[in-house]
């Protein structure tokens, strides 16, 4: 018999195979079959953030987006980053995190350029005072099949510089205006620890990023900010069809047998970025699916 608040975490989200699709780099939440779900017609918030001053990379989709709406209804005013290409997704989060009540700031950024990193900082305290927390979320992959002599130097240092440097100069400029209490949220990946040949540049910089959380922690705990990180399995965002091939069966080898969809990965970052998690430093959520991670 089942019990009617138990949810089947196997059949709670659309299970591949998915029909097969394909899109051109960045990607669209739009044209996505099936359509991923951030949380807007599920996520309920509590109050865990009230009046936080966040910032979130990537938020124009996919799990950015997630996060930027559960912050919202969380409480949590939220400036986001999105690539110019990018802008109609990211208008959508803009109206889903001001329909919660709270000041949706916009910014196109490319966080490959240290400039625009630092002008990013410099408009969140502009229009916060301060940054109680930072998620660097923004990612780029490419899948490469035919080994490494096919990754370009082009390919590695976008890849780089994307999931690595950014990441670097943005926690950089934002550590001295986070106060005592504020935190910062990498993502990282299950393919740090469990890495796909295909996306051998990736995965090193979820590597990176898994040791840069875990040594920033330590460096920045004296000054009470806390430093963690989620590794997410497959999740179902733009990024996929626009990567990888065969998104018929994206998300399949996880126990689960399905991808996440990103309203299931945001709790994490609420969690992390709340007062619940007030002894949680150079720690990594893993949110695989099953998989088990070290």
């Amino acid at each position: 018999m089942n019990d009617q608040h138990n949810v089947d975490p196997t059949e709670k989200h659309p299970q591949p195979d998915f029909p097969e699709q394909g899109q051109s780099h960045p990607g669209w939440t739009g044209p996505m079959d099936p359509p991923p779900d951030h949380g807007e017609e599920s996520y309920r918030g509590s109050g865990l953030l009230s009046d936080r001053a966040t910032v979130v990379t990537g938020g124009d989709s996919g799990i950015g987006r997630a996060v930027a709406l559960a912050y919202a209804r969380e409480g949590a005013d939220v400036l986001f980053t999105y690539l110019e290409p990018e802008k109609e997704d990211a208008e959508q989060t803009a109206r889903l995190v001001q329909d919660a009540g709270r000041r949706a700031i916009a910014v196109p950024c490319d966080i490959r350029e240290e400039d625009e990193c630092r002008a990013l900082i410099d408009r969140a305290v502009d229009e916060f005072g301060r940054i109680d927390v930072l998620v660097n979320n923004a990612a780029f992959q490419m899948s490469q099949p035919d080994g490494i002599g096919a990754i370009t130097t082009e390919q590695f240092d976008r890849v780089l510089k994307t999931n690595l440097y950014g990441m670097f100069w943005l926690s950089k400029y934002a550590v001295p205006h986070i106060p005592r209490g504020g935190s910062i949220i990498n993502t990282t990946s299950v393919q740090a620890y469990k890495p796909s040949p295909h996306l051998l540049d990736y995965a090193t910089t979820k590597g990176g990023i898994v040791t840069f959380t875990q040594g920033l922690a330590q460096m920045l705990a004296s000054d009470g900010i806390r430093v963690n990180a989620v590794a997410p399995g497959p999740v179902w965002t733009p990024l996929i069809p626009a990567t990888l091939p065969g998104t018929n069966e994206f998300g399949k080898q996880a126990p689960l047998g399905r991808p996440a969809q990103p309203a299931e990965i945001a709790p994490s970052y609420v969690f992390l970025a709340s007062e619940h998690a007030s002894f949680l430093t150079a720690e990594i959520v893993n949110a695989t699916g099953g998989t088990p991670l070290p």
